[in-house]
């Protein structure tokens, strides 16, 4: 399958029909897993016709990336968390700090833990499932997070020959330790103070690698 079929488009208008076709999705999804649930399922679900259903989404794997694109509207990646006036260690100390906390809890909720067991227990199964989370999930934070480093490397606060292995490593902190546990479902929960510790221990470790010396 052609990658480019995985994008979705710039969103059009949030219909109320679209906004049924993914709830019904979603759910069917987190109940049933993406390789049991069809097209004709997903149209059933919601109410639809075929014909509709297929005006709104050509695909199954266009379907999915849509409902990993709406979870990520809930997370607030917007120029505050990428500050590019920063002008010493201690405020790119606590701009990484906010974004980890920003971005762990946010991969601590409950929907969103759903959607990444799904990609990942399927994804061997389904190649397109898997390219389609990655391409309107990760992928769209580490391009963000990457054009933030350019620019503090520029700024010489950081020192970083390959700002995307850079951006990978800050976010593969984030998924050890209690994002790992979660996932697994191992209890107990994380409560804030173990979140914030395990934020502020990334941090510390990302500096140590690439703060400039």
């Amino acid at each position: 399958m052609d990658q480019d079929t995985l994008l979705i488009a710039p969103k059009p208008e949030l219909s109320p029909k679209r906004r049924q076709i993914l709830a019904a999705a979603e759910e069917l999804f987190l109940a049933q897993g993406y390789g049991a649930v069809s097209m004709d399922l997903v149209a059933k679900r919601a109410n639809v016709s075929k014909a509709t259903l297929y005006a709104h989404f050509a695909s199954k794997d266009q379907l999915f990336a849509t409902i990993v694109d709406e979870r990520k509207l809930d997370i607030p990646l917007g120029p505050e968390m990428f500050p590019e006036d920063i002008a010493d260690m201690a405020a790119l100390r606590a701009a990484l700090e906010r974004l980890g906390l920003t971005l762990l809890r946010f991969m601590l909720r409950e929907r969103t833990l759903a959607i990444y067991r799904i990609a990942l227990a399927e994804a061997g199964r389904f190649p397109e499932l898997g390219q389609a989370f990655y391409q309107n999930g990760p992928c769209r934070m580490l391009n963000l997070f990457g054009d933030w480093l350019e620019v503090l490397r520029a700024s010489g606060l950081v020192r970083v020959e390959n700002p995307r292995i850079a951006c990978e490593q800050f976010t593969a902190l984030m998924r050890s330790g209690v994002f790992l546990r979660r996932s697994l479902a191992v209890a107990p929960e994380p409560d804030e103070a173990e979140i914030e510790a395990s934020v502020k221990a990334a941090a510390n470790t990302w500096l140590a690698a690439f703060a400039a010396r």
